[in-house]
């Protein structure tokens, strides 16, 4: 599928929405967060960001270099995408960050990053539907993502949730979900 008709027929609802606590697979209490504009939540996110393994760095995101680091977060914090954090206590453990294509409607990216320490327990899976289900309450539609083919587990997680790939002719695949889009009411 290309253009309008990558994204799938039936669009997934129900999906959670931030804020809530979810126990992992560990037994660690993580609270998920949309990201509220505060220079406390940057901190945190920017710290998570310096901690992280550069074998987990996928198409050179998060950049590894602070410079570089400072000018993605100032692109992906602003207005025009939406942030979801997943919290250890005072700590970000992951992150997912939905952006738009074009200007500031559907559809959007999506990038997952979840610190190592804190993978293969549950977070990304909660912190994932909980973006969507946020994106939805916005009035998002479109969302889609692209994956190393070789990254099974991750491919797995997004299928589980009602990601399908759309496009599958390079290393990476391109998989795409359409969201049952609310519009907010002014009551």
């Amino acid at each position: 599928m290309t253009g309008p008709d990558r994204y799938p027929d039936e669009p997934v609802d129900g999906l959670p929405s931030p804020p809530q606590s979810v126990e992992d697979a560990e037994g660690r209490e993580i609270s998920i967060r949309a990201y509220g504009g505060s220079d406390e939540e940057r901190e945190a996110l920017r710290a998570m960001y310096e901690s992280f393994d550069p074998a987990d760095r996928a198409q050179g995101i998060p950049p590894s270099r602070p410079s570089k680091l400072s000018g993605w977060l100032d692109r992906i914090l602003s207005e025009e995408c939406f942030n979801v954090f997943a919290w250890d206590g005072d700590d970000v453990v992951g992150h997912v960050t939905l952006v738009p294509e074009n200007g500031t409607e559907s559809p959007y990216e999506l990038a997952i990053f979840v610190l190592q320490s804190h993978q293969g327990a549950g977070i990304g899976t909660a912190l994932i539907e909980s973006a969507l289900g946020y994106g939805a309450e916005q009035g998002i539609s479109q969302v889609w993502l692209t994956v190393e083919r070789w990254n099974r587990a991750a491919v797995g997680l997004y299928e589980k949730i009602g990601f399908e790939t759309t496009d599958a002719e390079s290393f990476e695949l391109e998989m795409a979900i359409r969201l049952d889009a609310q519009t907010e009411s002014t009551g």
